[in-house]
């Protein structure tokens, strides 16, 4: 995290909530400093460590070390929580389908998967829900990322038991689709105008329109170039995860703490905290990520009310447009990158 984006960030902690306004005691001494609990708080998520690991850095008690962080992971979501958890807006999918168009996949627009985060004091009662395979209890994390890493829907708090299937039943990814609140994507693969977007995924999830799968057992070189592609293009969740973790050990190691409300806060506030680095990097680089309009296969308009929600509901799981858009999307990367093998 940048000198300058952390100290954004106090700003707003210090100015929008009064836990981190500075005071003064009755004999006009000043108390901890908006600097020093922000610190307290981003070194506890950093590393990982517990509360009493930051008092002689920055002369705070264990105490006072960890209502700082739950302050600050409160603080982070109610101020930052929706312009960094938002869901893709109309420019940010032209930004991400042109992106997906260059890498051989029109219409892509993320990968989704899950994660698990071990849960070190889950409450004995709770231990059978949320242990799968082994005696660790975990929480998983559904989430989607795109390219860059950022990361666009985050659905937290499910019992580890529970698999993929299971966790995309309750998620709400696909809900601003069925409400018909979302911007309306179209695209055309090898000569054919689809009408959703779609993720990237492993094989365990279900043959939608808005999922596309690799092939487990290739057959042929087109086949073979296409599993290829999309397993290297999938990695972006797993690399979002990779770097998400990398950079607060807090999520890396079992949490130590009771209460899975304030669990919850701390991986959205990680996700956002993750996002605004992402932004911030992002505005750092030199390289030009505009495209040119003829080249597009694609456009993106404000969503309609011709179809009803039971409607819409079936298209975004329609097994046949899964099977059509695979099969045309193996026949465009080849004609894309064939050439290279």
């Amino acid at each position: 995290m940048s000198k300058s984006l952390f100290l954004r960030i106090v700003h707003r902690l210090s100015t929008e909530v009064a836990y981190f306004a500075p005071t003064q005691d009755a004999v006009g001494r000043s108390s901890l400093s908006p600097l020093q609990k922000c610190t307290a708080a981003i070194r506890q998520l950093a590393y990982g460590g517990g509360a009493d690991t930051v008092d002689e850095y920055v002369r705070l008690g264990e105490t006072t070390a960890r209502k700082c962080l739950h302050q600050f992971t409160a603080g982070i979501i109610h101020l930052f929580g929706d312009e960094y958890l938002r869901r893709p807006t109309a420019e940010d999918l032209e930004r991400l389908l042109a992106k997906g168009e260059e890498r051989g996949f029109s219409g892509m627009i993320g990968s989704i998967d899950c994660m698990h985060w071990d849960w070190k004091n889950c409450p004995t009662a709770w231990k059978g829900m949320y242990s799968r395979g082994t005696d660790k209890p975990t929480i998983v994390l559904e989430a989607v990322a795109s390219y860059d890493l950022w990361i666009w829907h985050a659905f937290f708090g499910a019992p580890g038991t529970m698999n993929d299937l299971n966790i995309l039943d309750r998620s709400p990814v696909f809900d601003d689709i069925i409400k018909g609140i979302a911007p309306q994507v179209n695209f055309n693969v090898n000569g054919r105008e689809y009408d959703f977007a779609y993720y990237l995924t492993d094989g365990i999830y279900p043959e939608w329109a808005t999922f596309i799968q690799s092939i487990r057992l290739p057959q042929g070189p087109k086949h073979s170039l296409f599993a290829k592609t999309q397993e290297s293009v999938r990695k972006d969740v797993e690399r979002a995860f990779g770097v998400l973790q990398a950079r607060f050990a807090v999520i890396k190691n079992p949490s130590n703490l009771w209460d899975k409300s304030k669990i919850t806060n701390i991986m959205r506030a990680c996700i956002i905290l993750h996002n605004m680095i992402v932004e911030d990097e992002r505005r750092t680089q030199t390289q030009d990520e505009t495209f040119q309009d003829e080249d597009i296969s694609f456009c993106v308009k404000m969503p309609t009310e011709l179809f009803s929600t039971l409607d819409r509901r079936a298209k975004v799981r329609g097994r046949p447009i899964h099977r059509q858009l695979k099969l045309d999307l193996i026949e465009h990367i080849w004609d894309q990158f064939g050439f290279e093998n």
